[in-house]
């Protein structure tokens, strides 16, 4: 981030694990890394668009958290929010156990981010420039960090390009000097909004891989924003999820995962016509249908005797069943029951 308050900073040294040192110089190493209590940011005047609303929660120190929830939920504003940029109207946020109103340049020593849609990185710059510039802004000797900058050009596949100018590199390229940037300076707490977006496959899996090595090795605090559910799913250790501004759950991953729909049946067959389907969507939960040519491929809430009923209702319509498999859940499952359950804004009466 190069034009926001947490660029103005100073870092811990080189070699100190991340999480070792709090921010403003606090000792208080039992401290979660983040905290924030009754947060809420409305935007406008009193009929305004409440964009956060009376939100809490911690993140410990080493902890990969995923914060999710469709546009508009308020995650973007909520980052903002703990990163300085924008003022909530009410609520509290301490980083490393000191809080914001205390100190905003001491208490964002430690903190750096990669926000999606901005420039994070200066383009007419070569990737290592940058790395050194943005380590240089957090009070660090670019020098003294330079292992580390190798390390991060080497983890992301970017030490042949290492002194090519930013803007000669394709989007994916430039989305992990983004990423390389944010943690060229050793931050100990790091907010990633949209970290994948323009990799491809294997990078996706590169930057998986080195998210969760530096929480497990170095002990980097990571909120992760974003809305590839693989990527939240096999990185975090716990997801949070908003919708209308609110937190809607907040959980461990494997938590989350249980509360899906394990009775899912998902078929493919011939003979599905208009009144066949209108007579299943009458009697069953029925989540997908899609065609190709004759086949039709139908996927149902359906398990114990209801199982029965549905083989029962397609070979009474004419249906040819030919293929018929259990659908394991994922974390797209729970966050789209989650989002859909949620209230809307007239029903909690915050606007008309």
């Amino acid at each position: 981030m190069s034009d926001t308050p947490v660029s103005d900073r100073a870092s811990p040294p080189e070699g100190t694990l991340a999480g070792e040192v709090g921010s403003g110089g606090t000792d208080a190493a039992d401290e979660p890394a983040l905290v924030i209590e009754g947060l809420s940011k409305r935007f406008g005047a009193e009929e305004g668009v409440v964009a956060v609303d009376d939100v809490s929660f911690s993140v410990d120190r080493g902890a990969v958290v995923g914060l999710l929830g469709p546009n508009g939920a308020g995650k973007t504003t909520l980052i903002k929010c703990a990163l300085g940029i924008v003022v909530p109207d009410s609520g509290s946020i301490r980083v490393f156990g000191t809080d914001v109103a205390a100190g905003r340049r001491a208490v964002y020593a430690d903190v750096d981010a990669m926000l999606e849609g901005a420039r994070n990185d200066y383009w007419r710059l070569t990737v290592r420039e940058n790395l050194r510039y943005f380590a240089t802004i957090r009070g660090v000797d670019p020098d003294s960090v330079r292992a580390r900058h190798d390390r991060l050009l080497d983890r992301f596949d970017l030490a042949a390009k290492a002194d090519t100018p930013v803007r000669e590199l394709s989007r994916g390229m430039k989305q992990k000097v983004s990423l390389a940037s944010a943690l060229a300076g050793g931050a100990a707490l790091v907010f990633l909004d949209e970290p994948t977006l323009g990799l491809d496959v294997e990078s996706s899996r590169t930057l998986r891989r080195e998210l969760r090595r530096l929480a497990d090795e170095e002990g980097l605090t990571i909120v992760l924003s974003g809305h590839d559910m693989g990527v939240i799913e096999s990185v975090c250790d716990r997801v949070i999820v908003m919708s209308e501004g609110r937190v809607v759950a907040d959980d461990a991953v494997s938590a989350l995962l249980e509360r899906a729909d394990r009775n899912r049946v998902r078929l493919a067959a011939t003979g599905v016509d208009r009144s066949v389907l209108d007579s299943l969507r009458r009697d069953f939960d029925v989540y997908e249908v899609s065609r190709n040519g004759r086949r039709t491929r139908l996927e149902f809430a359906a398990g114990g005797t209801e199982l029965y009923d549905l083989m029962d209702a397609l070979r009474a319509g004419g249906v040819t069943i030919e293929d018929v498999r259990t659908v394991d859940p994922d974390l797209e499952d729970v966050f789209l029951t989650l989002t859909e359950d949620a209230p809307t804004t007239d029903e909690r009466g915050e606007t008309p």
